[in-house]
């Protein structure tokens, strides 16, 4: 986790490369506080959103690894898209293994989850917003980490690596709500108990939830691209309450 980037690249031919860009690590990557100079705070149509521009180019990895370093790595959280295209690439370069077929083989068969993963231009795998999965195979890869790696039986994540990835490592609060942010996870923190919600959150209001203590598991897969999607506070909210209903309104008589 603290190799350096640029032991994937090669340096004299990566612009902008600083001591900052030097000490840029996998770990930042995977925690989105690489340091690059980034902007994506702006809707995805917006010419200033380095998302758009980074999709428009031939050859995103390089777009980003080109960026310049607008700050020390690991200081702050800074939701990039780029990073997580940055991860496809680190993984081909370090494997030598197509990171599709790898997640087949060892994630998706052994789950069971039918899936499509579109690609970039030059054929890298979409890794930054092009998996397309439906509410109930989303909803395994929750089941997958509730329950420590383990599926049926067999080992399929480390349980170490589980634990790491769901622990809070930088404060990522998002529109005033309590998020921090941990190994590609957001991490909810309730109001109501403090109890951390587990989730995973894309385009338009996506989203896997999941509440460990409870072992309750939600996905949300509509769209809402016109308008804003409700807070995680209201959604939230609305499960807690459901949770302490005694039964559920619907069998009532």
């Amino acid at each position: 986790l603290d190799t350096p980037v640029l032991h994937w690249f090669d340096a004299a031919k990566v612009r902008h490369v600083d001591e900052r860009k030097r000490r840029l690590t996998l770990r930042h990557v995977l925690t989105m506080t690489t340091g690059l100079e980034w902007n994506e705070n702006v809707p995805y149509d917006d010419p200033r959103s380095d998302s758009s521009l980074m999709e428009a180019t031939d050859d995103w990895v390089r777009y980003v690894i080109d960026k310049p370093m607008a700050e020390e790595p690991g200081r702050r959280f800074n939701y990039s898209s780029g990073a997580t295209e940055l991860l496809a690439e680190i993984f081909r370069r370090e494997t030598g293994q197509d990171i599709e077929a790898y997640g087949r083989r060892h994630l998706f068969e052994p789950l069971g989850i039918r899936y499509h993963w579109k690609r970039t231009y030059l054929g890298l795998v979409d890794t930054e917003g092009g998996l397309y999965l439906s509410g109930p195979d989303l909803a395994k890869i929750g089941l997958l980490y509730l329950r420590g790696g383990e599926w049926e039986g067999r080992q399929v994540v480390p349980a170490d690596w589980v634990h790491q990835s769901v622990a809070p490592f930088i404060a990522a609060g998002d529109d005033g709500e309590p998020f921090q942010y941990g190994f590609k996870w957001w991490l909810y923190k309730r109001p109501d108990n403090g109890r951390i919600v587990w989730m995973a959150r894309g385009f338009g209001g996506q989203r896997l939830m999941v509440f460990p203590e409870e072992g309750l598991i939600a996905t949300f897969t509509g769209w809402e691209i016109i308008k804003d999607p409700p807070p995680t506070s209201e959604l939230v909210g609305r499960l807690v309450r459901a949770l302490a209903a005694p039964i559920c309104p619907g069998t009532a008589h």
